[in-house]
Parts: structure tokens; C-alpha cells; sequence
């Protein structure tokens, strides 16, 4: 392949790329800010001025391809020049309001003002002054003053949404951006401009003003929004969940996220008013019509629900399996109806809705239904509900969803003499149970799901809950731990009594003789590893925060 020098470092290249590719790819970096790697190259802010050997002037590194032998300099006295140069440029009519910008702490201009700008302006004159809290969109709140005009959203809409809604309007110092008169920034994918913009100017109307960076834990995680599984982070302020944005994973999501899967998977999570935050039972001399559940300990629902299940035959009890739960909780349930209980009827409920799109937004909005299928988990069919309608199943154990989403759903509820849920929020008709196990969300516990490509990836506790459990390497990340001060957020604020469903179905089946022998997640991953050929040579250091494809580590073996 051919080389080229730069800063005194020889590198190859592939004809076509240009200097920013190659220097990304090696780990050099070039500052920037209207460059993206997904994103066409529009050259608008010169940031990325760089001195080549034998230019009569400074080159853009985003948009000079590189040739065979070209010598690169991105520290000489001539390149810092330039560089400082750009930066007063930038800083001329941009606002001081750093204290009160919610980019503070992520902010490239605040970033590369320390690093490469002069400190101090020549420019006396008053700033610029333009329109401040614009709204954008739904989701999406604008300062005029802090844009660059880099034009990073304008081209993610056009190229990567799909739907061009923003455009610069004016010119020289008074130009700005705007949508089409009338219309608003409301494409599923809006929010990822927020990201992209490497100023404060698009802010979140969610988040805003809720948490300063610096006081926040960030946590690897999947959204569970649909089987698509986008990689992302969890920010976490006193235990609570502030935001989550998406995290670079190029075979799963790339670099985004949708605005459902940001605004819609986490609130439960936070909201105490619906959590369920201790076992419930009902008193056996009062009827399901009646709401008449009462708090007790774990050890009493745990009683409550065996002598139920010994009450009836194997054959009348039905297990209902989540998609929305992880792998581990599956499992656990399945051998908890095949060995404890003897029966094989367990199914799961599907959710689709609507179609595909042709970025991110999968038609199945559940983020496991892959994982059941490994586990030998069918969708319930019409046969299993004509079985729940004829009363002939009269215990229903179901993990992580509702009855409510089947058609002639209050048929089925007063079919039912006995329902036990794993739940972490009341919902609908969920109070008319027999007996509630509080459960752990996806931010609250270790576990893997398997998203739409058969790609197993891992989530991790974000959040505490009070029976929690970290394994080796889950840590919550600190903006401040690079300065040596671990902020440890999410050990703070409100805990939730909850419990992952396979911890308490490893308690019963210990308490019935069988003892699955779990004593942590990890456990319950490799025993699927050990009993599930696909799965085969999977642990969690394998799967690690990219995910790994079902099988791909068996063909690495062979």
C-alpha cells in the first residue's frame, strides 16, 4: 500500500482517503468540527488546517486526499498558527455563557479553547447578538448565538434521516438555521443532531437544565425500545436516570439513536409513583375481582406461590415467557416449568408494530424475541389461547409483561384462578394477581438479549436497586474519574426493592429440591452456554460492548 508521513510517523493509505481518515483510524488526532465520519464533507469550519510539505498554504485535512509520499505536519509553528487563528475566528461573536450551557463538559469549542485558542480576543467590538430558546422541534431546543454553522445537522437530516428539515438562512455574520416555515425538526431521528453539534447551540428539551455532565455516572447499556438493540449510555444522576444517548457500535447502530428509544425506555425506570417496590399477595378468601393485595416479605410470597403450584396438576399451569426480558431470566423460567413444575407450556407474547424503517426502527419493539427463539421459546398461538379461554389452564405464571396485550385480554384475566407476575410497574388489570414479585429493570441488572441479526449483547446496572449485584469490570464511569475523583451517582437516591426473575425462580427451585446452583447472572450466562449450541463459547468477557454474533465464536473455533 502506498505511505505517506505524518508528523513523523509513516502511515498507509488507501487511495481516496484523506488525511482526517487516516489519522482517526491511527489514533492521531486532528481537531475538527464540522467533520464527521459518516457525514459528507462540507470543509465549513477549518478547524482541520494542516501544513503539507511543499502547499504554498495551510490544507484542510477532511477534505485533502492524500498522494503517495506527502509529508503532514499538524503541531508546526505554522499549522498552531492557523489553528489559533480559527479559534478566534470561532470565538468572535460566540457567547460567554458557558456556566449556563448545558454542553459544558462535552463541549469541543470549551475543549479547543483551552487547547488551541490563544486565550484572549482582539475583537472589542459588541457580539452578535440573535435569537436565543428556539424551538426547533418537539424535542429539540436551538441557540442561535452559540451555532458555528458547521452545518453537521443540516447534512444528518439530508443524508442519513432522510428528511431535510433544517437549511441555513441568511448570510455572513447573521446566518443561522431554520426549518421551512410552518414545519418543525420532528423526524424519528431528530435528536441525534444534539450529539452531532459540537457546541451547545441543540440542546435537548428533555434533558435541559435537569444535571451537569460532571455530576453524572455514564453506564454501557442496549436500549430495549425494539430488537434493533442500539448501543448506548446511561447517564445517571442520584440514582435516577437523566438521558441516554447512543453509543458507537458500526454493526448494530453506527452512531444513533431514535427519539423513541431516548425518551420512551428509561421514564418507567425513575417513576415511583408505578414501581413496584415489595412483594404483594392476595388473601386467598378474597376474590380476584376484588383489590385486595397486601405488602409481605419475599419469603411469603415465595410460600404462597409454591403451595399454589401444588395445587394443580402440571398440565394446568402456564408459563408466560418475556421478550422483554433478558436471556437469563428465560432460561431460568423455562427450567424452572420443564424441571420443577414438568410441563412444557411456555410461550411469549410477540409486540409488532407497524414496519421497518430504513435506519434503526425495527417493527418488533421487543428487544428479546430472538433470544426466546434460541431458548426453544414459541409465540403464543391460538391453540394456547383457546386453552387460557377454556379455563383449562388455571395457573398462569407469567415474567415482564401483560395478559393485556393479547386480544380478549378480560376473558382471559377471569379465566385465570391464579396469576403470578414478575413485574417492575403496575399496569392495567396487574393488581387483579395473586401474587407480585417486584423485578428489576433492564438499567438495575446484568444480562444479555439477542437483537434482530442474532447479535448477543450485554446490559449493565446503571441504576441500584436494593437487591443489586455488580459483577467484576460493571462500574459507573464518572466524567471526573480521569481526575481522579470517582463519582460514584447511582449508589445514591431512591432504591427500589426489587428482584431479577431468575434469582428468586433459583430460591423456589431450591426451596422444591432442585437447586440450579446460581448464585450470580454470569452464573446463569454460562450454564445457557453449556446447554444452548448456539450459545457455545460465549461468556461475558467474550460478548464484551460490542456483542457477538450467535455462532460466530464457534466458526472462530472450528
Amino acid at each position: 500500500m502506498p505511505t505517506f508521513v505524518l508528523d513523523g510517523k509513516e502511515l498507509e493509505f488507501t487511495p481516496g482517503q484523506t488525511i482526517i481518515e487516516v489519522a482517526n483510524k491511527a489514533g492521531i488526532e486532528i481537531a475538527h468540527f464540522c467533520w464527521h465520519p459518516s457525514l459528507s464533507v462540507a470543509g465549513n469550519c477549518r478547524m482541520c488546517l494542516v501544513e503539507v510539505e511543499k502547499a504554498p498554504k495551510g490544507m484542510i485535512a477532511c477534505a485533502t486526499q492524500i498522494t503517495e509520499g506527502m509529508v503532514v505536519h499538524t503541531n508546526s509553528p505554522k499549522a498552531v498558527h492557523m489553528r489559533n487563528a480559527v479559534m478566534e475566528f470561532l470565538l468572535i461573536n460566540h457567547p460567554l455563557d458557558c456556566p449556563i450551557c448545558d454542553e459544558a463538559g462535552e463541549c469541543k469549542l470549551q475543549d479547543y479553547a483551552y487547547k488551541y485558542s490563544i486565550g484572549k480576543s482582539r475583537f472589542d467590538e459588541t457580539k452578535n447578538h440573535k435569537d436565543k430558546r428556539v424551538e426547533l422541534g418537539p424535542n429539540v431546543m436551538f441557540d442561535q448565538e452559540r451555532c458555528i454553522s458547521c452545518s453537521r445537522c443540516i447534512r444528518f437530516c439530508e443524508e442519513i434521516a432522510g428528511d431535510p428539515q433544517l437549511t441555513f438562512v441568511s448570510r455572513g455574520e447573521h446566518v443561522t438555521i431554520e426549518t421551512f416555515p410552518g414545519k418543525q425538526l420532528d423526524n424519528p431521528y431528530a435528536m441525534n443532531v444534539i450529539e452531532l453539534c459540537p457546541v451547545g447551540a441543540l440542546t435537548s428539551r428533555d434533558f435541559r437544565f435537569r444535571a451537569r455532565v460532571w455530576d453524572m455516572s455514564h453506564t454501557d447499556s442496549i436500549c430495549t425500545g425494539c430488537a434493533r438493540g442500539c448501543n448506548m449510555e446511561i447517564w445517571v444522576r442520584n440514582n435516577q436516570i437523566k438521558r441516554l444517548t447512543p453509543r458507537e457500535n458500526l454493526d448494530v447502530n453506527q452512531y444513533w439513536m431514535c427519539d423513541y428509544g431516548r425518551l420512551e425506555t428509561y421514564k418507567y425506570v425513575n417513576d415511583e409513583s408505578t414501581r413496584v417496590n415489595s412483594p404483594m399477595m392476595r388473601a386467598e378468601d378474597l376474590a380476584i375481582d376484588n383489590d385486595g393485595l397486601t405488602v409481605c416479605d419475599w419469603d411469603d410470597a415465595i410460600s404462597r406461590v409454591l403451595s399454589e403450584i401444588k395445587n394443580y396438576k402440571p398440565e394446568e399451569i402456564a408459563f408466560i415467557a418475556s421478550p422483554f426480558s433478558t436471556l437469563e431470566d428465560n432460561f431460568a423460567l423455562k427450567r424452572f416449568a420443564n424441571e420443577i413444575v414438568g410441563t412444557d407450556n411456555i410461550v411469549y407474547i410477540p409486540k409488532i408494530e407497524g414496519e421497518n424503517d430504513k435506519l434503526l426502527l425495527r417493527a418488533d419493539k421487543t428487544p428479546n424475541a430472538a433470544g426466546l427463539k434460541f431458548l426453544g421459546i414459541k409465540p403464543i398461538d391460538a391453540k394456547f389461547i383457546d386453552k387460557l379461554l377454556k379455563k383449562q389452564f388455571k395457573l398462569a405464571y407469567m415474567i415482564n409483561d401483560s395478559i393485556s396485550r393479547l386480544e380478549r385480554s378480560e376473558e382471559i384475566a377471569k379465566a385465570i384462578e391464579v396469576g403470578v407476575l414478575h413485574i417492575s410497574n403496575f399496569f392495567g388489570k396487574s393488581r387483579k394477581a395473586t401474587v407480585i414479585f417486584p423485578s428489576t429493570t433492564y438499567a438495575e441488572m446484568n444480562g444479555t438479549f439477542v437483537n434482530f441479526q442474532n447479535r448477543v449483547q450485554r446490559i449493565r446496572p446503571a441504576v441500584a436497586a436494593l437487591e443489586q449485584e455488580r459483577l467484576p469490570g460493571d462500574f459507573a464511569v464518572s466524567r471526573l474519574d480521569k481526575f481522579g475523583s470517582h463519582n460514584d451517582s447511582w449508589t445514591r437516591g431512591t432504591r427500589f426493592n426489587a428482584r431479577p426473575v431468575w434469582k428468586v425462580l433459583t430460591q423456589m427451585s431450591k426451596v422444591m429440591g432442585n437447586d440450579f446452583g446460581y448464585e450470580t447472572t454470569e452464573d446463569v450466562f454460562d450454564d445457557i452456554a453449556l446447554k444452548v449450541p448456539e450459545f457455545s463459547g460465549m461468556s461475558y468477557e467474550t460478548i464484551g460492548n460490542k456483542g457477538v454474533l450467535v455462532g460466530e465464536l464457534v466458526e472462530e473455533t472450528a
